[in-house]
């Protein structure tokens, strides 16, 4: 009786002993855990440390200017927040000494230019005699921007910009809107100058223009971008446009295969369009096609041919969304927040920075677009 009444109690001490060792085997597990996830928690906080600092892995916010900009000028950009800016270029061909002057004097104001618009090229949209001429000076001034330190030289390809189309709508307290009706301008005439072009011979003509810039711009380490044609109409003034659907768009970049040659991808047009922003990003975004990036927001009543720009919250777009997105693919190009909506400030205040656009606005509305546009950046950022 004795021995089953000792061996009972060494059996439940040693029981009491195993049971309290895998207690504190879990205590210490949980323990571990709970500091693992102190130390994460740490780690994100330095992470989401204020103010987050622009670097070169994020969309760099731009504004455009005047290449002849004045100091006060400058001043303003970098008062909002802004420390890169894109503009017109000067007359072809560029030389490495006039975009140093130019982008030389951004600089002292902590301003850098990332785009330069490049033009002067009428006989190589319309096939015209001249046009080796002018691609002649178009690869010269690629070479120069890249030699300067310019990353992206944008440009147009319009047979013709049916500008008619454009009026004024009134928006919330009385803002403009620019707004665009294909209706009543589609059947506009052609122009003595420009004449009427068809679809299958302007492909003709820019094929053999990226054919000939295409392997200069990328030996150079410039990428192009061709913005889409805005209004997205099928005909101006007898002409048809060539980049003014999304196959048009996907058939750009597969006419030369190079990351030099790519898009200016505006999330407003894609909208206009009929198409979805989000879908249209991730296709071209994920082929490194996006060169340049246009940022805001419309109201599309009918795809294509009427619609009304509008401010960057009230649109049809998800901004918050299409920030999400381009920033998770890795894009570290420009993102331009154009076209502001026109407020009675700027209306009272004419002077300055403008949107030439029906409805267009001035320093106040770019002023709140890059603050929409910033927030939306930092809202990405800090979610991450």
């Amino acid at each position: 009786m004795k021995d089953n009444r000792r061996s009972f109690i060494k059996k439940s001490t040693a029981l009491a002993a195993g049971t309290s060792l895998i207690g504190l085997t879990a205590a210490c597990k949980e323990i571990s855990e709970k500091d693992e996830k102190v130390a994460q928690k740490e780690d994100e906080k330095i992470e989401r440390e204020w103010p987050i600092k622009e670097n070169n892995g994020r969309p760099k916010i731009c504004v455009g200017t005047s290449r002849n900009s004045d100091r006060d000028t400058m001043r303003k950009i970098k008062q909002i927040g802004v420390d890169y800016v894109l503009m017109g270029g000067p007359p072809i061909p560029w030389t490495v000494e006039s975009l140093r002057e130019i982008m030389d004097a951004f600089k002292e104001e902590g301003l850098t230019v990332i785009n330069m618009m490049i033009g002067g090229h009428p006989n190589t949209i319309y096939g015209r005699e001249g046009r080796d001429d002018e691609i002649e000076k178009i690869k010269q001034s690629l070479i120069a921007a890249g030699e300067a330190d310019l990353p992206v030289v944008e440009y147009n390809f319009y047979a013709h910009r049916l500008m008619e189309g454009y009026y004024e709508k009134l928006g919330r307290g009385g803002a403009g809107h620019t707004a665009f009706d294909y209706e009543p301008v589609k059947d506009l005439p052609a122009d003595a100058e420009r004449g009427e072009h068809r679809a299958e011979d302007l492909w003709k003509n820019l094929t053999y223009f990226l054919n000939e810039v295409i392997p200069v711009a990328e030996k150079a380490g410039v990428r192009m971008a061709l913005h889409p044609n805005d209004p997205p109409i099928p005909v101006s003034h007898g002409s048809d446009q060539i980049m003014a659907t999304l196959e048009d768009w996907k058939r750009l970049i597969e006419l030369v295969d190079s990351p030099s040659n790519g898009i200016t991808f505006d999330c407003g047009v894609t909208r206009e369009l009929g198409e979805d922003p989000l879908e249209v990003l991730q296709y071209f975004g994920s082929r490194d096609r996006i060169n340049h990036m246009h940022y805001r927001n419309v109201i599309s009543d009918k795809p294509y041919v009427k619609y009304s720009e509008v401010f960057l919250d009230e649109g049809q777009v998800n901004m918050y969304a299409v920030m999400r997105d381009i920033i998770g693919l890795g894009y570290t190009h420009g993102i331009y927040p154009e076209h502001p909506r026109a407020l009675d400030y700027d209306k009272e205040h004419p002077e300055g920075i403008r949107n030439q656009y029906p409805g267009g606005g001035g320093y106040t509305g770019m002023t709140y677009n890059i603050g929409f546009t910033r927030a939306m950046e930092l809202a990405v950022l800090s979610s991450k």
